[in-house]
């Protein structure tokens, strides 16, 4: 026992071996990641200044762009500086912290994904109680609810997965840290982090994913109801999307989360965390807000204001 050596850092997985392919990769994620930026930064600012988009549902989208900045912003800049210099290296501390973030704001997401399908739920469903039930005090309950379970979430896995032991290979097979990786790495009794994990993702995910699915079929089954042919292919578009992106963000995270065997592919892992850090954050100002009429034309009121301004 006593020439076991502790790991005192971690070595992360580049995007590729061969450095023209990862530099292909690496410019690729940093211009998605500057698309996100730009567009959430965008949805801010316009729901921020409209006082037209002042309601409920924006009131969300702009927390949710907070959160998509944030979350692609813990990932991907580390990630892409560690491949242009190849410094794979990550202390415990900073490994620590990536954890910490990463799942607090993938499940803040997740929360706050959940709580928009209810918004537009009562929105199509019981228009005329709305502003009752979607009143700016529940919005904004929820929202400290959604980050103080966030954080609570995060900080119970974090410290689960770092009471290991880890004196094997130092090799994590993730762009990021990752639980799932870590807790492969450990040469101690894990069952109770797979357990954690298990209990944790299905309860917590499952339960989400659940409410949003109620919540769409509470509003596809008002939807067959509109007579008008255009207004039902106006909700279904709207509609179809969100469920696509919130399956592609729960299915591909809850798959990486529940492989903690030590025969999980560590290139399957990698690709599906793409679809669970990169993806979402990228799509989301694009098909929640972007795509939405009401924002485009604050966007070009705002810009219209500001070149008219600029030529005074």
């Amino acid at each position: 026992m006593g020439n076991i050596s502790r790991v005192t850092e971690f070595l992360l997985e580049d995007f590729a071996e061969m450095w023209e392919l990862r530099l292909l990769l690496s410019t690729l994620f940093l211009m998605m990641y500057l698309a996100t930026i730009l567009g959430n930064l965008i949805i801010i600012t316009v729901t921020t200044i409209d006082r037209n988009l002042h309601t409920p549902m924006y009131f969300f989208l702009r927390n949710l762009s907070f959160v998509d900045m944030g979350y692609i912003s813990v990932t991907i800049p580390n990630a892409y500086v560690n491949s242009l210099i190849d410094n794979r290296a990550i202390s415990m501390a900073g490994c620590a912290m990536q954890i910490l973030l990463v799942i607090f704001c993938a499940s803040v997401e997740l929360f706050f994904l959940t709580i928009m399908a209810h918004d537009r739920s009562v929105a199509i469903c019981q228009p005329l109680h709305y502003p009752v039930i979607m009143n700016h005090q529940f919005c904004v309950q929820t929202t400290l609810a959604s980050l103080l379970s966030g954080l609570i979430y995060a900080a119970v896995h974090t410290g689960s997965t770092f009471r290991l032991s880890f004196c094997q290979s130092n090799v994590v097979p993730q762009f990021f840290c990752d639980s799932p990786s870590l807790i492969r790495l450990s040469c101690s009794d894990t069952f109770s982090n797979k357990l954690l994990i298990i209990f944790s993702t299905i309860g917590v995910g499952g339960g989400c994913f659940l409410f949003i699915v109620l919540s769409y079929i509470r509003i596809f089954s008002a939807v067959l109801k509109i007579h008008v042919k255009e207004e039902r292919g106006k909700v279904f578009s709207t509609c179809v999307p969100h469920i696509l992106v919130v399956s592609m963000f729960l299915g591909s995270g809850v798959t990486v989360y529940l492989r903690t065997s030590a025969i999980s592919k560590s290139i399957q892992n990698l690709i599906l965390s793409i679809f669970y850090t990169i993806i979402p954050p990228f799509l989301n100002p694009i098909i929640y807000s972007l795509r939405n009429k009401q924002v485009k034309e604050a966007v070009e009121k705002i810009m219209l204001r500001m070149l008219y301004s600029g030529k005074l």
